[in-house]
This record gives structure tokens, sequence and C-alpha cells, in this order.
């Protein structure tokens, strides 16, 4: 099992949840080819919309990868590739508080830097740090998920 975070607008986050999929790096399928059924993947959202700045930056979903390939999507004559998932019932976690303790953020001082790629593997610290911020710590809600779809 591994542990990823997808870096997403948080109004994109939410029509992820709504149904039931996750997309990153502009539907792009290769960060998706990377992980298996299973993995976690915690959302982390810069902005409230895409294109602005700064302005949510929170963890604002935890979900587990249920299906074993990305499969397309055609919007508007384009392309994208996602994945399904079930998302877990969570609170929203501002990254700030969490920064110092997070060792996937080398630099402290340009924290932003660490999420710029859209999608990356942290490891199982960092995970359960977030996750039990997020799921108010019952160590049971981010056991694996055995009744995929």
């Amino acid at each position: 099992m591994r542990y990823w975070i997808g870096v997403v607008s948080h109004d994109h986050v939410l029509r992820g949840i709504t149904g039931g999929f996750c997309q990153l790096c502009h539907g792009k399928s290769g960060p998706l080819g990377r992980m298996e059924p299973g993995d976690w993947l915690i959302y982390y959202s810069p902005s409230e919309h895409m294109g602005e700045a700064g302005s949510c930056q929170r963890f604002t979903a935890i979900g587990q990868i249920q299906d074993a390939d990305a499969y397309p999507v055609e919007i508007n004559a384009d392309t994208y590739y996602r994945r399904n998932v079930a998302y877990r019932p969570c609170r929203e976690v501002p990254v700030r508080p969490m920064i110092e303790q997070l060792t996937f953020i080398r630099n402290k001082q340009r924290w932003g830097a660490a999420f710029r790629f859209g999608h990356l593997e942290i490891g199982q610290n960092d995970f359960e740090l977030i996750a039990r911020a997020m799921l108010d710590a019952a160590p049971s809600a981010i056991e694996p998920d055995t009744h995929r779809n």
C-alpha cells in the first residue's frame, strides 16, 4: 500500500467526491497509473478555484483507489483520465499548522514547492499525521477498505 497527495483546486475536489473519482494533473493518465487499488489519496487544495492563488491551502479529501486502471472521459472534445475512489467522510485540515511535522516538505520556508508537480508519493508517517487530523484520529478509519466497488 502506498500513500499519495494530489494537488487539485477545491471546486474540482468536490466534483470528484460527488462523482466518486479522482483526476490529477489536468486529466493526464501518467499519475493515475502510478497508483494501485487500495492505495490512499489525500487531496491538497491550494485554491478554491483553478487559477486562483493560495485561497484555500487545506487538505480537502481522503480516499482509497478502487479500480486497477485509469479510464478515459471525454469532456468538450478533450480526453481526461480518472480513477474510482472510495472517499471517506472527513474534515478539511489547514496545511500551515502541519508544515513543521511533515517530512515531505523539506524547505519549511518555501513549503508550497513540495506540491508543485501536482502528484506526489508520501511516507506512511506523513500520511497518518494528515489522515488522523482529517478523520478525527479514529485508527479504524484509516484501515484498508475491504468493501471495494
